[in-house]
């Protein structure tokens, strides 16, 4: 069962959430009483992160966001 967080709490100890969750913990946050959105650790071997470009292979240190913007 998910342990119950209210918001403001949340905000106060981000780090100390994000170190249960990365344990494998997960929360239910609440604002005013009622649930908002739940926090849960990544499935392994889930694939949430998709990488469209890797700037370091275009130019060493990477490309500069300005310059990405400037060209589009």
């Amino acid at each position: 069962m998910d342990k119950i967080v209210g918001l403001k709490e949340l905000r106060e100890k981000t780090e100390q959430y994000v170190k249960e969750v990365s344990r494998g913990k997960s929360f239910v946050v609440v604002r005013k009483s009622r649930p908002v959105f739940r926090i849960a650790p990544i499935e392994e071997g889930e694939n949430v992160w998709e990488e469209v470009v890797d700037f370091t292979q275009i130019k060493r240190g990477g490309v500069k966001l300005k310059d990405i913007l400037a060209r589009l």
